[in-house]
């Protein structure tokens, strides 16, 4: 048998022969023994070609995608990494796989408090269902994720000729995607009972997790390491440059990759050539605003009229620690579920010009708050989105008496 194991060729037929007898109805169990007995080790690349061929033979992507989970299960620890390179730190793919260990963490940790929820009762249950809330929240930040592969990375397998498995992927992640928001509304309704939550949890809560869980398997078995393969390391760099513009999921990047030769651009190509942002009143360059927006005594941040993150600023004083994972993120899913509902309130007032502004203030760790939104709006009154200014009152509140500018020394 060893000639046939070194030979491609019958890895791939033996392997579709195998997919094929999953799509007939054979036991998942089955045919995971029969390929750990006819092959040992798979090449991560041979199963993508064995996909697309079966694709190319006739096979719907609709029925290779219901196919996805079982053949993922077969296949799950006999795909051959031993050829795989080596990830750099903070490569993008090294990214990834550092969302991956907090979208497994996460997906663990939920289903945990999934399958023991029904040993809450009371006021502990309803805790417990909003915290579950709040963790599926979190998990649709896994749509940056996805969305990083579908529109950075599958280009670039769509250029070597492999088209079926990303579409299948594509799809799988719209599954995940309707389940997730599926969970969420669950989770949304008030009084949910323990039997409808268990009922929800077999039918969409748990297999939103499963799901999300296997993608990463997916993923670092097969897509990354066949990926580091194809990719040339500019490739790698322009995916790089235009992943902060999607947004990244449960993880900011601590250290930022690129290629020998490569030169950090430390803003944008605004502020390397030089150029002014030019503005009714005046004008400055990109360098310039970022020290503006950063020198501020407040926290700002501004959320789209599509009600997405876009921009934090980062003074030295932040009052609300933020990172770049909450970029690209719907604003509903940064704020507790048990508030949700005010913020929802709030953007609804300030779509429809019922309000321009929503003040708060809060004692905190000893400190004066003040938090205020505004809803920003351009010359014709549209809706343009929102900012959150936030500054610590506590030293202007104890002020006393006259500082004049004479008196500076």
């Amino acid at each position: 048998m060893s000639e046939h194991i070194d030979n491609s060729k019958y890895r791939k037929t033996k392997l579709k022969e195998l997919i094929l007898k999953l799509h007939e109805g054979g036991s998942q169990e089955e045919v995971r023994q029969e390929l750990l007995v006819s092959l040992s080790n798979i090449p991560y690349g041979e199963v993508i070609e064995v996909e697309q061929e079966l694709i190319e033979e006739g096979l719907p992507e609709e029925e290779v995608l219901k196919l996805c989970d079982a053949h993922s299960a077969v296949l799950q620890g006999t795909v051959d990494l031993s050829a795989s390179k080596s990830i750099p730190d903070g490569h993008p793919v090294d990214t990834m796989l550092e969302e991956n260990k907090a979208l497994k963490l996460l997906s663990d940790n939920t289903t945990e408090a999934l399958l023991a929820i029904k040993y809450r009762s009371g006021e502990d249950y309803k805790r417990e269902v909003l915290k579950i809330r709040g963790e599926f929240n979190q998990l649709m930040d896994v749509d940056k994720h996805y969305q990083r592969k579908e529109y950075l990375f599958f280009p670039y397998l769509e250029k070597i000729g492999v088209t079926g498995p990303p579409k299948v992927m594509w799809g799988k992640h719209d599954e995940i995607r309707d389940q997730i928001k599926g969970s969420i509304e669950i989770l949304q309704i008030e009084d949910l009972s323990k039997e409808d939550l268990e009922a929800s949890s077999e039918i969409v809560l748990l297999p939103a997790l499963k799901g999300v869980y296997e993608m990463t398997i997916k993923e670092e078995e097969i897509l990354f390491p066949m990926m580091m393969d194809t990719l040339a390391d500019g490739d790698w760099y322009e995916i790089q440059k235009q992943s902060l513009e999607i947004g990244y999921c449960l993880y900011d990047p601590q250290r930022e990759w690129k290629p020998k030769g490569i030169e950090p651009e430390n803003i944008n190509t605004l502020q390397k050539e030089g150029g002014n942002i030019q503005l009714p009143t005046g004008g400055f360059s990109a360098e310039e605003l970022l020290a503006i927006l950063n020198t501020l005594p407040v926290d700002m941040t501004f959320v789209d009229r599509n009600d997405k993150v876009k921009y934090f600023s980062q003074s030295s004083e932040r009052i609300f620690q933020r990172n770049r994972t909450i970029l690209n993120r719907d604003v509903r899913h940064c704020h507790p579920p048990a508030s949700a509902h005010i913020v929802d309130k709030i953007l609804d007032d300030f779509k429809n010009g019922r309000q321009t502004r929503a003040p708060f203030w809060i004692n905190m760790g000893g400190k004066m708050v003040h938090i205020e939104y505004f809803a920003l709006r351009n010359n014709e009154g549209e809706y343009l989105g929102t900012l959150e200014v936030s500054q610590d009152l506590t030293t202007y509140r104890a002020l006393e008496g006259e500082q004049r500018i004479l008196s500076y020394k």
